[in-house]
């Protein structure tokens, strides 16, 4: 009977055992998260991706890593912005434009030439404060999800089949645009008409003539191949391309305070050397495209487009709430 009682008291203590090894084992294997985005690897969305990667496998000690699906396989950015607060996807790029269809008030990075030029948009990126204070703006609107950082993918440019020279050349044009109530007020003032379509719905819009005008990064254009069907880029370096690290609030409560530290490093990570990476992207873009017969014109008369805009940054940014009219002021108190 003892030795009855005591193979069976054996036996409980190694299921205990294997059971405890097992679970130890789980908690210490390596976890891989979802980080998806709408642009090819090629893009300065993918050097972000590798940024925050290399970051986060460096401070885990190889614990955690992201598994990237680029090129929308996960859908466009606004689907891919409600999964990741479903917590069905870790990790999310988008535009701040996009993301202003969750925090309206992310919209004042959309405001037309408030960045002067692609030094002073590093500089404003790099900025501590405007960090701080555009992750607290998203904390108070959006619920399921919280911005890490900021990123960059240079200044948009418009494309067409033809010249932007000035202001003149868009004056009744159908030019597809981020559905934001900013480019909804700047484009009109300048006298164009805006379409709103999905990004992948441009290349086939362009071709048939539904649109005769987009707008976006150098390296977007090019990576995309819509110079195919609008093979003139003018550089009108109207607005920022600029980008957020997201994460779903179940990823984010489901980490250790330590970890929590660890993938917000990561993301300062992208915050610090990505908006370099993807100047110098957007350079070799310009020079890539030039090689293959696009026409690029660099002598765009800006100033038609300054004086309508200007007047539009300060009442823009007030009505979208305290958080852009502060974010804004920073922005302009950059050197």
């Amino acid at each position: 009977m003892r030795n009855h009682i005591g193979r069976a008291a054996l036996r409980a203590l190694a299921f205990c055992g294997a059971t405890l090894i097992a679970t130890v084992a789980a908690a210490q294997a390596p976890r891989q998260f979802s980080f998806a985005y709408d642009q090819p690897p090629t893009t300065a969305y993918g050097i972000a991706a590798n940024i925050f990667d290399a970051k986060l496998k460096e401070l885990s000690g190889g614990k955690f890593s992201i598994n990237q699906f680029p090129g929308a396989q996960l859908g466009q950015e606004p689907q891919m912005l409600q999964k990741m607060r479903a917590g069905d996807i870790d990790f999310v790029i988008t535009s701040t434009a996009n993301a202003s269809t969750l925090a309206p008030q992310a919209g004042v990075f959309s405001l037309h030439y408030i960045f002067r030029d692609q030094a002073h948009l590093i500089k404003v990126l790099a900025d501590p404060a405007i960090s701080a204070e555009f992750r607290a703006m998203v904390k108070d609107q959006v619920q399921g999800a919280q911005v890490l950082g900021l990123m960059t993918m240079g200044l948009r440019d418009m494309y067409s089949k033809s010249e932007v020279k000035s202001i003149d050349d868009v004056k009744g044009k159908k030019v597809r645009v981020q559905a934001t109530k900013t480019e909804d007020t700047h484009f009109p003032a300048y006298g164009a008409q805006t379409v709103h379509m999905p990004f992948g719905d441009v290349y086939t819009s362009l071709q048939t003539g539904v649109v005769n005008v987009a707008e976006n990064g150098v390296n977007v254009y090019l990576a995309n191949k819509h110079y195919e069907v609008a093979p003139v880029l003018s550089m009108t370096e109207h607005e920022a391309n600029n980008s957020l690290v997201w994460v779903s609030d179940k990823l984010w409560n489901s980490l250790t305070p330590e970890q929590q530290g660890w993938v917000q490093a990561a993301a300062d990570e992208v915050n610090k050397n990505q908006p370099a990476k993807a100047i110098e992207l957007e350079h070799q873009s310009q020079e890539k495209l030039r090689s293959i017969g696009v026409k690029v014109v660099t002598d765009v008369d800006k100033s038609g487009f300054v004086a309508i805009a200007d007047p539009y940054l300060d009442k823009l940014a007030k009505g979208l709430g305290p958080h852009a009219e502060k974010i804004k002021d920073l922005i302009r108190a950059i050197k």
